[in-house]
C-alpha cells in the first residue's frame, strides 16, 4: 500500500490517502481535497483510469472531497459509510436538528446562520458523490481482502479498512493531534444528539484489534502503534478536562466565553471546541465508562494517576 500526501487549506494542515492493488485492480482510500492542489496531487500520484475503487473513511471533505473527480475519470465504485449515505439524503433534516441542538446549548439563531455561513467558507459540505455504494451493504469487499471495523467517535460514520497487514483509520489513530470529536445529531434517530464519548469508549475494543497492523493515519506523521496514539488521545482528553471542573454548572455557550474571552470569532472553530466541551463534559459525567474500557484492553494503569486526579473532582 503507497501513502500520498496532499496539502490542505484546513486547520489540520495536510492528509494522506492511499492506494493498493487488489485482485489486479487499483484501489484507492480516500481521495483528498476538492482544491486544485488535491486534483494536481491526485493525478500525479495515481493512473485515474485504472481505478476501479475508491473506499472512503468518513466523508469530511479532506477525505472524500475529490470522489466525483475520481468517478469523472474512472470507471470505479466509490464506497461510503451508511451513516454518511444517510447525512447526504437528509442534509436540511439535519441542519435543522443541529440548530435546535446548539439552541439547547445556549446559542441563538444569529449565532446558527452564522455558522452554516461558516461552512459553506470552509467547504465543510462539497459536492455529494455522483453515486456510490454502501460499505456495509457490500458484501463482495471479503472477495477482494477489504475488511472493515466500524469506529465511531471523531464523527459517527467512522470506518478502518483492513488490507493485508494495513490498517486505514482516517481520522482515528493520529499522532499528536486530538481530532474533535464534532458535535451531531444522531443520524440513526433524529431524535437528540450522537454521543461521541459512548461511542468513542466503545470503539476502544475495536482499535486494540489493529495492534500488529501498519497504521496509515490520514494525517501528519506515522504512527508507532494504537496503543500510542490511544494514550495520547486520552491523556489530552484528562488534561483538557481539569480546566472544565470549574465550569461545569454552566452553559456550553458560557463555558466558551469563559474559556476563550471572546478569543473565538469564526463560528466554525467555536463549534469545533463546543464539539470538545460537549465530550468532556459527558466524561466528567461518567468518567467510569472510559474507566471501564480502558482496564478491557489493558491501558488504564498508564493514565491511572491522571485519571483519578480528574475523576475524584
Amino acid at each position: 500500500m503507497l501513502q500520498h500526501t496532499v496539502p490542505t487549506p484546513y486547520l489540520v494542515g495536510e492528509v494522506h490517502f492511499y492506494s493498493a492493488e487488489l485482485n489486479g485492480a487499483l484501489a484507492l482510500f480516500d481521495a483528498g481535497p476538492p482544491t486544485p492542489e488535491g486534483e494536481q496531487a491526485l493525478t500525479d500520484s495515481v493512473d485515474l483510469g485504472r481505478v476501479k475503487y475508491l473506499f472512503v473513511t468518513h466523508c469530511h471533505v479532506d477525505h472524500y472531497g475529490l470522489a466525483n473527480h475520481v468517478l469523472r475519470n474512472s470507471s470505479a465504485e466509490v464506497y461510503i459509510p451508511r451513516l454518511d449515505a444517510i447525512k447526504f439524503a437528509r442534509h436540511a433534516d439535519r441542519m435543522g436538528c443541529m440548530g435546535e441542538l446548539l439552541g439547547r446549548y445556549g446559542f441563538d439563531a444569529r449565532f446558527v446562520r452564522e455558522l452554516r455561513e461558516s461552512f459553506d467558507r470552509h467547504k465543510v459540505f462539497p459536492t455529494i458523490p455522483e453515486r456510490y455504494r454502501i460499505v456495509e451493504e457490500s458484501p463482495e469487499l471479503k472477495g477482494l481482502g477489504v475488511d472493515w471495523l466500524a469506529c465511531p467517535g471523531h464523527s459517527q460514520s467512522d470506518l478502518v479498512y483492513l488490507v493485508g497487514g494495513f490498517a486505514v483509520t482516517g481520522d482515528l489513530l493520529l499522532r499528536n493531534i486530538f481530532q474533535a470529536p464534532l458535535l451531531d445529531i444522531n443520524l440513526e434517530t433524529f431524535a437528540d444528539r450522537f454521543r461521541n464519548y459512548d461511542a468513542y469508549c466503545a470503539s476502544l475494543a475495536k482499535l486494540v484489534r489493529l495492534r500488529g497492523y501498519r497504521i496509515m493515519p490520514g494525517h501528519r506523521e506515522s504512527v508507532g502503534g494504537v496503543d500510542e496514539a490511544i494514550l495520547f488521545y486520552v491523556t489530552t482528553l484528562l488534561e483538557r478536562s481539569v480546566k472544565l471542573l470549574p465550569f461545569r454548572g454552566l452553559a456550553v455557550n458560557q463555558i466558551v466565553e469563559r474559556l476563550f474571552q471572546g478569543r473565538l470569532v469564526d463560528p466554525f472553530l467555536v463549534y469545533l471546541k463546543v464539539s470538545e466541551i460537549v465530550f468532556m463534559l459527558d466524561f466528567l459525567e461518567d468518567p467510569a465508562l472510559l474507566r471501564t474500557s480502558l482496564e478491557g484492553i489493558g491501558l488504564f494503569d498508564q493514565v491511572a494517576e491522571l485519571f483519578m486526579t480528574v475523576a475524584k473532582q
